[in-house]
């Protein structure tokens, strides 16, 4: 994809004149403007997406509405996004609901009154069951979050495929009491708990009740729900989070009450963080292709801006899972 700042270089000028070329504006010359023109056409880049939001009065805006900018997950796709946005002349707004319906309302709202030319959007629970009777006016891509049938762009991860995976791998290394932490506020903790059973059933386990827990997707609620399952009578030997921020008050939790990992218990959650590979033991893990997402989030909807009536995408990407000591320990 050509890039503003490639009709920049093509044209020895900035990528602030460019835009100004691009969206009619003031204050530039006849023989730079003929000469952006040129390199434009040389280079075949597409100005289409910037005149179409000038004829619509439209700004050259768009927005990211996600749950927690605090998830590093968030913070990956965030910086994608952002990335580019700014390679094809947009700028960006950043929204961050807290998984609560009445900002995420809010937030919509505002994108609506800025006029913006399109959202990328990661929906609550309650906004995701009822997604296809929104009347959202602007086009829009779903990121992370599943919305049934709904006819949106959305760029996902195979969440149960994800858990199973990291289930079978405490299943092969000889773990049979496993624990799952899951996120309550979105579809994504529903199919990733969806995974885990799935694979404890292909080892004739029965999924209990008592080890599985939906929380809020924070540190803080994974530290309090860890505490009360290594304080039951039998403690799992294993236990799965479903996001990196689970992960780090689940592992404040098992510290605090002294137990060895993976001696005693193993632990395995989603996402890369900066500490995963650096806590003793590395922690096992799905590395989701956040930066991926949030880049293909970007270039649908910018196709979207571009064609409002071509077929809805739905582009399913899968994380690597990384094995390390946290996990490792039993003999199959």
């Amino acid at each position: 994809m050509v890039s503003m700042k490639d009709v920049a270089k093509a044209a020895g000028v900035s990528t602030a004149t460019v835009s100004r070329v691009l969206t009619n504006g003031d204050h530039v010359r006849q023989e730079v403007r003929e000469r952006v023109m040129k390199a434009v056409e040389e280079l075949a880049y597409r100005p289409n997406l910037l005149a179409r939001s000038l004829r619509s009065q439209q700004s050259n805006t768009i927005g990211l509405i996600v749950s927690d900018i605090r998830n590093p997950f968030f913070t990956s796709i965030s910086r994608a996004v952002e990335d580019m946005a700014y390679e094809q002349g947009f700028s960006l707004v950043l929204c961050n609901t807290d998984e609560n319906p009445e900002k995420e309302t809010i937030y919509l709202n505002l994108m609506h009154d800025e006029n913006v030319a399109g959202v990328i959007f990661s929906p609550t629970r309650q906004t995701a069951a009822r997604f296809s009777s929104l009347e959202i006016a602007f086009p829009t891509v779903v990121v992370d979050r599943s919305v049934g049938d709904a006819e949106v762009d959305s760029v996902l991860l195979d969440n149960a495929d994800s858990a199973y995976r990291l289930t079978m791998h405490l299943l092969e290394q000889g773990y049979r009491h496993i624990a799952a932490l899951c996120g309550e506020t979105s579809t994504t903790g529903r199919e990733r708990e969806a995974g885990y059973e799935k694979a404890l059933r292909e080892y004739d386990l029965s999924p209990q009740p008592d080890l599985i827990k939906f929380v809020q997707p924070r540190a803080e609620a994974g530290y309090a729900a860890t505490l009360k399952l290594l304080d039951a009578t039998r403690h799992p030997d294993a236990l799965l989070t479903t996001n990196s921020l689970l992960a780090a008050g689940a592992l404040q939790a098992i510290r605090e009450r002294g137990l060895s990992i993976p001696g005693e218990i193993a632990l395995v959650t989603f996402d890369e963080t900066t500490w995963a590979s650096l806590v003793q033991p590395a922690i096992t893990l799905i590395d989701q292709p956040t930066y991926e997402i949030g880049k293909t989030a970007t270039e649908l909807l910018l196709q979207r801006i571009a064609d409002p009536s071509r077929p809805t995408r739905k582009v399913i990407l899968k994380g690597q899972l990384l094995e390390r000591g946290s996990s490792t320990y039993k003999t199959k």
